[in-house]
């Protein structure tokens, strides 16, 4: 994915995992189920698939341009 900062999926993951700890402490669960319902419910996304989302999103807009 080519970002201004460039993230490998190292990285990306390692966002993910803060978001969901963020949340199970907020809601103070251990389930990854929950966890996933709230950020659902709160229409929260994680860094992983917001970063699919603006990489598509830059791909339909300037990769199918031409110059």
């Amino acid at each position: 994915m080519p970002e201004v900062c460039a993230l490998d999926t190292r990285s990306v993951q390692s966002l993910d995992f803060t978001i969901n700890r963020f949340f199970m402490k907020l809601f103070k669960t251990s389930s990854i189920v929950t966890v996933r319902d709230c950020q659902s419910l709160f229409g929260v996304d994680l860094p992983s698939i917001v970063l699919a989302k603006r990489f598509d999103k830059f791909v339909d807009r300037y990769g199918n341009t031409s110059i």
